[in-house]
């Protein structure tokens, strides 16, 4: 009875909302009283950080000269406030989205060579080093960013501004390693691990009957990858990769340290310059005044909502895809 009601109780909660697991006991009970309690902990907390930000926001808001949202003005604790964030939201997009066009490729190709191609003992290595990558804190990222990289992408940059700099992204007067492209790399290095340990895991869920179909038709193993895997894994790589932008957009330390600061918006990610929400705060909160403070922690409510709104769309991809879970 106990395993046909958890059997049961499975079934729907894969096929619909009305989710039942609860066998009826004692500790199904108290189980699901905490995982429901955790839930509505979590999203307290959540609650409680928008109020804070919003309390705290609000007469740096109130005291601003300029729109909030369209300036590119940051100077705050002038006699007359004036500060906005349409240049931190560039920057922060901007580096996040190429981050994310560069590393998911490159994760997701890993999770298929270890998923599919690699030796077992060589996957389990290969897996323990992405999964390690994940845990190296973003301070050491930064400092090896400055210290090695952004020597070597100045290099780069004159390489590209020199053969393809009819190109707009990689044109320009002066060119430089301190720049949005070298942030956008260092974040993809960051978020790379992320993506690349759930979409293996995803790829491990494959169940083998389709596997096992697919080879039985004669297809080949890219052939089964492209007509079973990738398919089943659509909805798992969708969230993986949200889940690298949502760290892409939260960085500080590493942008921080690598990127050269200057005012304007340009499109030019070869230039030296650009700044993002997170980097602006880390350098500048120590040295700001009332309002200062004041500004940098409206422009993290902002922040904060930039996240929210990935997450609800990564829910929504995820949701309309359900099928193929």
């Amino acid at each position: 009875m106990t395993s046909d009601t958890l059997e049961q109780g499975a079934t729907r909660a894969r096929g619909g909302r009305g989710r039942k697991l609860s066998t009826g006991r004692l500790g199904d009970r108290l189980f699901g009283i905490s995982a429901r309690g955790s839930g509505i902990l979590l999203l307290l907390i959540i609650a409680a950080i928008a109020v804070f930000l919003v309390a705290k926001a609000l007469p740096a808001l109130k005291a601003d000269k300029a729109n909030f949202l369209t300036s590119q003005v940051w100077n705050p604790d002038a006699a007359e406030p004036r500060f906005g964030i349409l240049q931190l939201a560039f920057g922060t997009l901007l580096s996040s989205l190429m981050a994310l066009l560069l590393a998911t490729p490159v994760a997701i190709g890993i999770a298929l060579f270890i998923a599919f191609y690699s030796p077992r003992k060589l996957a389990s290595g290969l897996g323990y080093v992405v999964d390690l990558l994940a845990a190296v804190p973003s301070v050491v990222y930064g400092l090896w960013g400055l210290q090695f990289f952004v020597p070597k992408m100045a290099s780069v940059a004159n390489f590209l501004n020199g053969n393809f700099g009819w190109i707009p992204l990689f044109g320009g007067d002066s060119v430089g390693g301190q720049s949005i492209l070298t942030a956008a790399v260092v974040l993809a290095i960051m978020i790379l691990p992320i993506i690349s340990s759930i979409s293996r895991e995803v790829f491990f869920q494959v169940p083998q009957a389709n596997v096992e179909a697919a080879l039985a038709l004669g297809a080949t193993r890219w052939e089964v990858i492209r007509m079973a895997v990738l398919p089943f894994g659509r909805s798992g790589m969708v969230s993986a990769a949200m889940l690298g932008l949502g760290r892409a957009l939260g960085e500080t330390i590493a942008v921080a340290m690598v990127l050269s600061t200057a005012a304007g918006i340009s499109l030019r990610i070869l230039k030296p310059g650009g700044n993002t929400f997170a980097a602006n705060i880390a350098n500048t909160f120590g040295m700001a005044g009332n309002t200062g403070r004041g500004a940098l922690i409206a422009s993290g409510l902002v922040l904060f909502v930039i996240t929210l709104i990935v997450n609800m769309l990564a829910r929504a991809i995820v949701a309309r895809r359900k099928e193929f879970v």
